[in-house]
């Protein structure tokens, strides 16, 4: 069954519609109620107020009664005063309903005047206490009590039974006049939950001010009329008792600085927002703005600057809200902002980065002229929680990623929110992999085009018990986003550097680069951990390099230069990863004591085919040469692209053509079958130089340096890149297998370009495979020979995957 048009219309129209009927239809029956009284009992010839003493007693504690509420200064609220209600009851119980009217009217009708500009309000009063009472005498009736001026219910006739009697009165008559009046006076969707509780405490009181007060005033007047004028004393007591009550209540609910709702009005306005979405099949969006470098006017200008700077802050965010919306100050700097209706994401980002936009205008202060920048996460019911806390958790999640991308504005996102269920128990059991050495680091080959390595990087890699393989992007953004980053990248470090020590005692001299991150470099006393550690281990500084990225510079650069003129003081080389995607500056460049500069493969991936790539790399690369950096490519892939790179003057390259990450020992395999093992490369670039002569594709090779096609000098092989491994010479355009003497490594596609594979020779002389990114290439029907029986493993790998994850 389709939902008709009137299920569709959300339920806060519904109730504005019943809001703008309630008044005019409690006013008229308040009024044919009243009229009706009025003249039925001037018909029968009977008082309409008792005459005498009690009646003008009765006058004055109500003028004394109107002239508190007029000196209150404040407007009658539904649930702020009790005085008036407790002289109201008095009088329904001793003289009936009709006298009780003309009293509660008094009060109105005198207050109403005091302030005419709340003439409405007080009609609304008025007719809404015209019913209680007249629900307050039907309970009394129904009980068999109808009092009046000529028939009082004098309080000699009382007895225990008639205590239930004159509760259920008091009780009708809160129940219809509270309950009417907070219907028609509450906003729609307000947060009842905030405003249920102090309400219902402070209506406790006043049905215990009626239950006790009332009563007394009915004996007094019975007895001591005089002694009425008295009562105005604990009644007015009464009212101010209330009052601070709802002070009180109050100040739970609203920012003492801004006067803006709190953190706790948030939560529950939100949670009424949500239900109201819930039942219109609606969005609500909620919007958290956190001021950047805030903390830098309280300790320039002092907290006192801070404040006055914090409340042109809320009145500009009230200005600059949007219809339906609602702000609150969550405490510091943390403003957030409730959509009860947001039409789409992109609806509810377009009105954060407008709200951003108007904070960012130039302020005034002291006569200073201040620029505040903000950051603002957004979260969206039901797309990213469907309660009131997780919202308000995961627009804080969007918010301080803004910080960190610096991009003003953020939609939460599953996907780089470290804190939920599935990743916190992700994250003990890294803490719990690192404590058992679980962990592994495989290493991935940086070659330059004369064929020697230059150097690997040090790549972590995670199999989870029960998950298997872990991307390392999820489990390092993890350990970014908690802490646990410091903890890696000390593991990391230990274990490249015992692998180094162990490599070098048997020969093999690589440098080894590991990634840290700015968070490392602004921890003190890093560059003296790092040299502890090389000590230990006894390696030379020569032998590591540290990838960092521009991103060490943007919150802490002086602790960061400081990390880095450290680090190079102690020969420790360092390398600027992933340039050109980040904040990328010649400043940076020159600041930082960098020896090599790596070109993020998203500008390598589409080189062979983008013009535009191809002059930014060219442009980096001229660059990084005038400085004296030497130029590393990243994630290099096919044959073009090293062809490409070689002819743009790149000194080395790094990806899935040359080698993908390998553990330790297929690694020493690969770095023995290549013949390396002696001093690190220099840290200066060098350019190849064009070979003089080329052996023809396919000529068998004996073990022998040879050129390749392409015109750069390699190691052996030809077809145009130096080869993989070994020295021999290959057909076709492939790298040869690894072994003395000939042999021919035998393509799928027989083209050196799709189905490139690296073999290598174990202790027995059989052949293994190293897998590519074509597939497995067996070196069919060539006798290998380990370089070294001892060193000799199974090179069978695993499927190769990018080499996009870095440790940092």
């Amino acid at each position: 069954m389709e939902p008709t048009d009137s299920a569709a219309v959300p339920a806060s129209r519904l109730r504005g519609l019943a809001q703008s009927i309630l008044p005019p239809t409690a006013l008229a029956v308040a009024a044919a109620a009243l009229g009706t009284g009025v003249c039925r009992t001037l018909q029968q010839g009977r008082s309409l107020f008792p005459h005498g003493t009690i009646g003008w007693s009765l006058a004055v504690l109500t003028g004394l009664i109107v002239g508190h509420l007029v000196a209150l200064g404040r407007d009658r609220w539904w649930g702020g005063t009790g005085s008036g209600a407790a002289l109201t009851l008095a009088t329904l119980l001793l003289f009936g309903w009709l006298p009780a009217v003309l009293v509660s009217l008094a009060v109105v009708v005198l207050v109403g005047a005091a302030r005419r500009h709340r003439w409405r309000q007080a009609l609304l009063h008025g007719s809404v206490d015209i019913l209680g009472i007249g629900a307050a005498a039907l309970v009394l009736a129904a009980f068999g009590t109808v009092p009046s001026v000529e028939h009082a219910w004098h309080p000699d006739n009382w007895e225990l039974v008639v205590v239930p009697r004159i509760a259920l009165a008091a009780f009708g008559y809160l129940l219809v006049t509270r309950a009417l009046l907070w219907y028609a006076l509450t906003p729609p969707g307000a947060a009842l939950r905030s405003v249920a509780r102090p309400a219902l405490v402070r209506q406790a009181l006043v049905g215990v001010a009626l239950l006790g007060i009332a009563p007394l005033i009915v004996v007094v007047a019975d007895h001591r009329p005089l002694m009425l004028p008295l009562f105005a004393v604990p009644l007015i007591a009464l009212d101010s008792t209330l009052w601070i009550a709802r002070v009180r209540a109050e100040e739970q609910l609203r920012d003492r600085l801004t006067g803006l709702p709190n953190r706790q009005w948030l939560l529950d306005r939100t949670w009424s927002a949500l239900d109201e979405a819930d039942r219109a099949g609606a969005r609500t969006a909620l919007v958290l703005i956190d001021l950047d470098r805030f903390r830098s006017v309280n300790d320039t200008l002092g907290h006192l600057a801070g404040d006055r700077l914090l409340l042109q802050i809320a009145e500009r965010l009230r200005q600059a809200l949007p219809r339906g919306a609602e702000a609150a100050r969550l405490g510091g700097d943390e403003f957030a902002v409730l959509l009860p209706v947001a039409d789409s994401l992109t609806s509810a980002q377009r009105v954060a980065r407008n709200l951003i936009g108007a904070l960012g205008s130039p302020l005034d202060l002291d006569g200073l002229t201040l620029v505040l920048e903000a950051s603002a996460g957004v979260a969206v019911f039901p797309d990213h929680a469907e309660d009131a806390e997780g919202l308000l958790r995961r627009a804080d999640v969007a918010m301080y990623q803004a910080k960190r991308d610096r991009s003003g504005v953020e939609v939460y996102e599953a996907r780089r929110d470290g804190n939920t269920p599935d990743r916190l128990g992700l994250l003990g059991d890294l803490r719990r992999a690192l404590d058992a050495g679980e962990v592994e680091l495989h290493y991935q080959p940086k070659v330059g085009f004369d064929g020697h390595v230059a150097g690997l990087e040090a790549l972590v890699r995670w199999v989870h018990p029960d998950r298997g393989r872990v991307p390392p992007d999820e489990f390092i953004a993890i350990a970014e986003s908690s802490g646990l980053m410091p903890r890696l990248t000390e593991y990391v470090l230990e274990t490249a550097l015992a692998q180094v020590a162990r490599w070098r005692a048997v020969g093999l001299e690589v440098p080894v680069a590991v990634n840290v991150s700015p968070r490392d470099v602004h921890t003190p006393g890093f560059a003296g951990a790092v040299a502890g550690r090389l000590a230990r281990h006894g390696v030379p500084p020569v032998a590591l390099q540290l990838e960092i990225t521009e991103h060490v510079l943007l919150e802490d650069p002086q602790r960061a230069a400081d990390t880095l003129a450290g680090l190079a003081g102690h020969g420790v080389r360092m390398s600027l990863d992933d340039f050109g995607t980040g904040y990328s500056s010649l400043v940076h460049l020159r600041r930082l004591p960098v020896s090599e500069l790596k070109i993020d493969r998203s500008f390598v991936a589409r080189l062979a085919v983008d013009n535009e790539d191809a002059e930014i790399v060219r442009c980096t690369v001229d660059l990084a040469h005038s400085l004296g950096l030497c130029v590393v490519a990243e994630g290099v892939e096919d044959d073009e692209t090293w062809e490409r790179l070689r002819d743009l003057g790149c000194d080395a390259v790094q990806g899935w053509l040359v080698a993908p990450a390998m553990p330790p020992e297929e690694t020493t395999a690969w770095l023995r079958a290549r013949g390396e093992g002696g001093p690190a490369a220099p840290a200066t670039p060098a350019r190849p130089q064009a070979a003089t002569s080329a052996p023809s594709a396919g000529t068998p090779g004996a073990g022998a340096p040879g050129t390749g096609t392409a015109g750069r000098p390699h190691t052996g092989g030809a077809g145009g890149r130096p080869p993989a491994v070994g020295g021999g010479a290959g057909t076709g355009g492939r790298p040869p297998a690894v072994g003395v003497g000939a042999a021919e490594c035998v393509g799928a596609a027989g083209t050196g370009r799709a189905g490139l594979a690296d073999t290598a020779a174990a202790a027995g002389g059989r052949a293994h495979t190293v897998a590519g990114r074509g597939g497995d290439v067996s070196a069919a029907g060539a006798e290998l020979v380990a370089p070294d029986p001892g060193l000799a493993v199974s090179t069978a790998a695993a499927p190769a995957e990018p080499d996009a994850d870095r440790v940092t």
